[in-house]
């Protein structure tokens, strides 16, 4: 099964600077988010996502790329 990727709009890769070069994909049900351009990766496991969402009223999840 092939694992469906997304690009985040307007998103900024803190390593490289690229404007909409970070993609977001699920993979054992950890969220990861890497730029296409540099390799930059970055891992928030589901519990981390939950917290993050459970601050916010109407939002499913939140990643904050440092």
């Amino acid at each position: 099964m092939k694992q469906k990727k997304r690009f985040i709009a307007g998103a900024v890769c803190p390593a490289c600077s690229a404007l909409d070069t970070l993609k977001l994909f699920l993979e054992n049900n950890v969220e990861k988010v890497e730029c296409v351009d540099c390799g930059y990766t970055k891992s928030q496991t589901e519990s981390g996502v939950q917290e993050a969402s459970k601050n916010a009223d109407n939002v499913i999840g939140v990643f904050k790329p440092e």
